[in-house]
């Protein structure tokens, strides 16, 4: 960033902002600056307040303390239309959809050009057609369903989306968390040229390597307060992160003791349009690590082993046995439990209590003849939730109502109510802040230490290196070469890529 750039009148100021839910204090005081044309990275753990310091911004919560001004002049941000109207526009990590309606329709759902009574659909469609290709989606998808397109796609539409109205100050939530490699680079495109153009963006990411391609300034927040906020050329990743947690990080690989017999074991399994001739294992006490770009076939296997899906080929054997596991009830059954990547539809029940969430895949440690105890549920949860650092003030708060690293936590507590015999985790700390980071990859060790297989199936080269006993890269449907954990994020990248002619383990 520039010292002209420093120079330019802020955009966008937030002085002083606080925010107390009940007794919890999401926000002490925050302050914000955001100048004209440039990216502005907001970093933290979950449950640091930068959502709740979005959610101000974007009207969909008033602060308690504080001040906002936009180009200079106080403004008030009463509701979602306040904030429109004046100018900002928030695109979150889930897109905010409506799957059995056109792309088409979904642009211009709540703001229809109408001609007397009618839509009139010609004077909609030179302006989001001009959005598509921004955005860099073929225009033949605008007759398409949305709910028919990949979730990368539809997050796509919606940025093109909140392009429609004139935005001065546009808030990416996460954006590029579910976006390959190319469709970042596209996004990146995006964001630099709106920039370019004099809108300011607030790029929300806990992916800090990315931050150094795109962002001008960092803002860091910690236990609802701003810790810091500086050019990020002054910045590290690692001085990044421990701002954001407050101390050191452990480095290293983790530390094995010798793993025992094959719990798990693929031999030629196949997938149709998936992935083909998947040999692999698994044992007792090993944390093996299945790497591979997104949209790879690596994150079927997992679907595939714990019943989601029925494999078309080849053989599974657990503990020694054939395994013939049609769907999840199967899985179980055999003590193999999955933490699903997509913990909002798959893994979490968000209007229950974390209790619930917790206990409901094991009702039968909770009662007898179908009746449930109030006790031993409390029991069981109040444990877990001790034994994995939720943060949470009760067990009765809706899992909801909580930060992504919590949440996922949550959902990795009910599945080892009782010790799994083989875990599989489906990107377990996607969309997790840092610190959360930590606390599950310490989970995951303590498992496999106490026993459990554990298959972690991931697109995070740093979390991969940081877990496993062994590496495993997936390419174009197939494991391409085997790595130990002391190998180089270039070369398991190049592997993964193919940029380099690998032999297969």
């Amino acid at each position: 960033m520039t010292d002209t750039a420093t120079a330019i009148a802020p955009r966008l100021e937030m002085r002083d902002i606080s925010k107390r839910y009940g007794g919890v204090r999401a926000i002490r005081h925050a302050d914000l600056t955001v100048r004209p044309g440039t990216v502005h990275a907001l970093v933290g753990e979950n449950g640091a307040g930068k959502s709740t310091l979005i959610k101000i911004l974007a009207g969909a919560e008033q602060p308690d303390t504080g001040s906002v001004a936009i180009d200079g002049s106080a403004v008030t941000i009463g509701s979602t239309s306040d904030a429109i109207a004046l100018g900002v526009q928030t695109v979150y990590q889930e897109p905010q959809i409506f799957p059995e309606l056109t792309v088409a329709e979904n642009f211009f759902v709540g703001r229809e050009i109408t001609r007397g009574p009618a839509i009139d659909w010609r004077a909609q469609a030179p302006r989001m057609l001009e959005l598509l290709d921004m955005v860099g989606l073929d225009r033949s998808l605008a007759a398409q369903p949305l709910g028919t397109l990949s979730i990368a796609k539809q997050q796509q539409v919606s940025i093109a989306k909140a392009l429609l109205e004139e935005a001065s100050v546009l808030i990416l939530d996460e954006p590029s968390a579910i976006l390959t490699d190319s469709e970042i680079e596209v996004l990146f495109g995006v964001v630099r040229k709106l920039a370019a153009e004099g809108v300011s963006i607030i790029y929300i990411s806990h992916r800090l390597d990315e931050l150094f391609r795109i962002a001008d300034e960092v803002t860091i927040m910690r236990d609802g307060e701003t810790v810091s906020s500086q050019p990020i050329g002054e910045l590290t990743v690692r001085e990044i992160a421990e701002r954001m947690v407050g101390g050191t990080l452990a480095e290293g690989v983790r530390a094995a003791a010798e793993p025992g017999p094959p719990v798990l074991e693929l031999e030629g399994l196949s997938l149709a349009g998936a992935f083909d001739d998947v040999t692999l294992s698994v044992r007792e006490g090993e944390i093996v690590g299945l790497y591979g770009l997104v949209g790879c076939g690596a994150a079927e296997v997992g679907e595939v082993v714990y019943g989601m899906r029925r494999a078309t080929g080849g053989r599974m054997r657990s503990v020694g046995t054939d395994a013939h596991v049609t769907n999840p009830g199967a899985a179980k059954r055999r003590g193999i439990r999955m933490l699903p990547a997509n913990r909002s539809s798959q893994g979490s029940f968000s209007f229950q209590p974390i209790a619930f969430n917790i206990t409901i895949g094991s009702l039968g440690l909770l009662g007898r003849l179908g009746w449930v105890s109030p006790r031993a549920e409390r029991r069981i949860s109040d444990d877990l939730i001790r034994r994995l650092s939720v943060k949470t003030p009760s067990g009765r708060q809706p899992i909801g109502a909580m930060s992504g690293g919590n949440a996922q936590k949550v959902v990795l507590a009910r599945q080892v109510v009782e010790q799994p015999r083989l875990l599989v985790l489906a990107e377990p700390t996607q969309g997790v802040d840092v610190g959360a980071k930590e606390e599950i990859h310490s989970i995951v060790a303590d498992l496999a230490d106490k026993g459990a297989a554990v298959l972690v199936i991931t697109t995070d080269l740093a979390e991969v290196l940081r877990v496993s006993d062994r590496i495993l890269v997936f390419r174009g449907g197939r494991v391409a070469k085997e790595f130990p954990p002391t190998a180089s994020q270039a070369s398991l990248l190049a592997a993964a890529a193919g940029a380099i002619e690998e032999d297969a383990a």
